[in-house]
């Protein structure tokens, strides 16, 4: 347990970057209105959206947290680096939390779950999908590394990208105001790119991200049987890269891919067996038929 000034920095750092992006959503949207959003804005919020996205789903998720498939070294710290700048926290802690919330999903002990310790009801609801969402970032209890990412914890290419969380949260702000800047030759260019590119976009993944801990454990299908309440929802499938097939997840949780229908578009999916073809990725974990049926709900 962090000590009381401690866990008011933590506090109030989380606070930030909870708060922030969202101040400038709205800077955006009000220096926007009436100037229109250029080209380069839109490119460097979708360019910086799908590298530090899938940062976050290939790397941190289904590489680092489930290894279901197996990469050169130098990918690996790419997608690190990747899924640093997405600034939901730094490498290690991400995992050990995410294996945590494996282990005891939607069970006393699972870090954001929607639905322990909160009464039956559309308040308990309510509560649940707040705490799930955003809620549980300030909550004084942590993850024990050692006991949840050893793994991690020895791989010092790792541990050095874990150490430049501080400098990789400056650069994914840096970086798209210096290129929005460069691409205009303006300072207005830098400001946009640092609005779209950085603030708006931060904004939009943290809150994709957020909602397959609250909605998808809440909202949707469930064609698969799993020890949870995880759910399949495709609007969060399109916008998380594949991440809203999220009972097929929780279903069969090493498999490096998510949507296991045919038509359950997976972006994450598409990366990975590209990544094969250009044997840039191998050792895929995937269920077998029989391993679908035997989950498949009747």
């Amino acid at each position: 347990m962090a000590s009381p000034r401690a866990l008011r920095w933590q506090r109030l750092s989380i606070l930030l970057i909870v708060t922030l992006p969202l101040v400038g959503v709205g800077a955006a949207l009000w220096y926007g209105w009436g100037r229109g959003v250029s080209a380069v804005d839109v490119g460097l919020l979708v360019g910086f959206y799908a590298f530090t996205g899938l940062g976050i789903t290939v790397g941190f998720h289904r590489l680092l947290t489930h290894q279901s498939f197996r990469v050169p070294q130098w990918v690996r710290v790419l997608f690190a680096v990747a899924g640093s700048m997405a600034i939901q926290g730094a490498v290690i802690d991400w995992v050990a939390t995410h294996r945590r919330h494996h282990a005891y999903s939607d069970r006393p002990g699972d870090p954001h779950s929607p639905h322990v310790d909160f009464e039956d009801g559309f308040r308990g609801l309510l509560k649940g999908l707040w705490f799930s969402h955003t809620g549980w970032l300030f909550s004084p209890e942590t993850t024990v590394q050692e006991a949840w990412a050893p793994d991690l914890l020895k791989d010092r290419a790792i541990v050095r990208v874990n150490r430049a969380f501080p400098w990789l949260l400056l650069a994914t702000f840096a970086l798209p105001a210096v290129l929005g800047g460069l691409l205009t030759m303006s300072f207005a260019g830098a400001l946009t790119g640092f609005l779209w590119g950085g603030l708006v976009r931060i904004f939009l993944l943290h809150h994709v991200t957020w909602s397959i801990n609250s909605i998808c454990h809440v909202f949707g299908t469930r064609p698969w049987a799993a020890h949870d309440e995880s759910r399949n929802n495709p609007v969060m499938a399109l916008l998380g890269f594949g991440e809203g097939w999220h009972n097929g997840h929780h279903a069969f949780p090493a498999s490096a891919r998510h949507g296991l229908r045919w038509w359950e578009f997976d972006i994450s999916w598409v990366v990975i067996r590209t990544m094969q073809v250009l044997r840039l990725a191998r050792d895929i974990k995937l269920p077998t038929t029989t391993q679908l049926e035997r989950r498949t709900r009747t």
